[in-house]
């Protein structure tokens, strides 16, 4: 059976609208899975346990949860991929060191024709056939894992709410003069919400091209 197409949904940092558009697009792909990759900070940052939300979670081994019992929460990042419409949903929680074998044992389980995987630093390890780089029109700092998925980026998408993609693409043109980060977006192409049905319309073609 040939592998689900992958669509990574990356982001600059924390809170900049990853989580909505990867509703957006469930919905635009109904039976799609989905799959929530968090790298928690136990073990891997130098912070102390009580100040890492799922350092309780980590083991010497990757914990993947997987199904309705096991991922629904009312609010919660996996609780809307299923109120979105996924089929399924998997939670990967990860050590630094844990996530490769976390998210190869993730898509693993995937049964669906195509998967949205939430997250930056898994691109190292996985080819994926589309990725976007969520960020506000304003830039902002990068933090690093999003650095280094930049380089496998397919395209950034502006995630403000306004419908006024032309404003949002000025002010992100003009962060990028003034931003050392330019040279690591490169030519990527810029969405917007406005553009919400035309990248739909692009990840449709390339599904439908590898499934031929």
């Amino acid at each position: 059976m040939r592998r689900p197409t992958i669509v990574a949904i990356g982001g600059f940092t924390s809170e900049v609208g990853k989580t909505t558009l990867m509703c957006d697009l469930l919905r635009a792909f109904p039976g799609w899975e989905a799959i929530k990759t968090t790298r928690g900070h136990y073990r891997s940052c130098g912070k102390e346990p009580d100040s890492c939300c799922v350092s309780h979670l980590l083991s010497n081994e990757p914990l993947i949860r997987s199904g309705r019992e096991e991922t629904y929460a009312s609010g919660k990042d996996t609780g809307r991929y299923w109120d979105a419409g996924a089929s399924k949903v998997h939670w990967v929680i990860v050590t630094e060191e844990q996530v490769e074998l976390g998210i190869k044992s993730a898509l693993a389980r995937v049964s669906a024709p195509g998967v949205f995987v939430e997250g930056n630093s898994f691109t190292e390890f996985v080819e994926v056939d589309f990725m976007l780089m969520v960020a506000r029109a304003g830039g902002g700092k990068i933090k690093s894992t999003a650095r280094q998925a930049l380089s496998k980026a397919s395209a950034v998408y502006l995630s403000e709410l306004a419908n006024d993609g032309s404003a949002a693409r000025e002010a992100f043109a003009r962060w990028r003069r003034a931003s050392v980060a330019d040279k690591l977006i490169g030519n990527l192409p810029v969405y917007t919400r406005d553009d919400l049905p035309q990248l739909v319309a692009q990840l449709q073609r390339i599904h439908l091209g590898l499934a031929a």
